[in-house]
This record gives structure tokens, C-alpha cells and sequence, in this order.
């Protein structure tokens, strides 16, 4: 499955015709209608939008074969993917998808390892890494901005990062 990106995520049921809040996480939201089909993580189940149309911090959507209000509610909290393939090609040398830090190797400036890029995440105030410890416990949650994580090297699989000072 590491060859799939999470492109949006189904919320709850929008009306009685079946329609659904539908949050993107594309750099362009209303392109997650032209992806194609979008898939589960685990590929068993597939989805097509037939409609999209914006709403205040979401959009509202209609799901092929979707048509009442039980039948969406079934689908609250589906993440839904596509083959990385799909994704344009990216261009500019300082610009990477979310999904191509997954799995670097997080150091500091001196070159101590930290971690493990696990995750990146935004839970409304920006995004924050997500990096599994090197020694184990619990994960640890950093700004991601450019003070924070100075330098990122996709070719060389590693991410330097500056830690709050308890765990350098």
C-alpha cells in the first residue's frame, strides 16, 4: 500500500439523498474530483464522484451508487486513495507530497537520529510531523515549518529537525 496516497476523507451524511461531506487534503481541493477512481488503503472498495460542490470547510459530494441517507452514513470516516502514479509530477526541487516524507529518517543539525517520519497531519492550526522516537515511547509531534524541520532530503531519505531540547 505504500504506493497510495490519502487524497480525501468521507464525513458524515449531507441530507436524504444520499450525499456526503467530503474533505480533501489535495494542494487544490476540487481536483480530488478529477483523480479518477478513489480507492480504500486496502484497495477492496472502490468510489467515484459524480458530483462535488463546495460547502464552508468541506464540500459536499455524490458517490456513485450512493443514493439515501443510510447508505452514506455506512461511509463516515472511509479515507480514500489513489496510486501514487496519479498525482502530477511535481516540478519545483523544494516540493514534495506529504506521502513522500513517510518513512525518512529524522536528525538533528549534528546528525543524531531522532526517528522515523510516521505521519503528517493538520488539525486546523497547520501542519505537524509526526516522528516515531529511534528508542521507542511516544511519538513525537513537531511543528512542520521551515525553523522546525530546516532541511529535507527526499534522495537521501532524511529530514533534519530541530527537537525541543528534552529530547535531542
Amino acid at each position: 500500500m505504500a504506493n497510495r496516497v490519502c487524497v480525501a476523507r468521507i464525513g458524515a451524511a449531507h441530507g436524504v439523498r444520499g450525499e456526503v461531506k467530503l474533505w480533501s487534503f489535495t494542494e487544490d481541493p476540487a481536483a480530488v474530483a478529477h483523480y479518477g477512481p478513489l480507492e480504500t488503503q486496502d484497495g477492496t472498495r472502490c468510489f467515484e464522484i459524480e458530483a462535488l460542490r463546495a460547502a464552508k470547510d468541506h464540500f459536499v459530494a455524490r458517490i456513485a451508487g450512493v443514493s439515501d441517507r443510510d447508505a452514506a452514513e455506512k461511509l463516515r470516516n472511509i479515507e480514500l486513495y489513489i496510486p501514487r502514479a496519479r498525482l502530477p509530477k511535481i516540478e519545483e526541487t523544494d516540493t514534495f507530497y506529504h506521502a513522500d516524507l513517510v518513512g525518512l529518517d529524522a536528525v538533528t543539525p549534528a546528525g543524531a537520529r531522532v526517528g522515523i517520519v510516521h505521519a503528517l497531519h493538520n488539525f486546523g492550526a497547520g501542519d505537524i510531523i509526526e516522528i516515531a522516537p529511534a528508542g521507542g515511547g511516544d511519538p513525537l509531534m513537531l511543528p512542520f515549518n521551515e525553523t522546525t524541520v530546516p532541511k529535507i532530503d527526499v534522495a537521501a531519505r532524511q529530514i533534519v529537525v530541530m527537537p525541543p531540547a528534552e529530547t535531542e
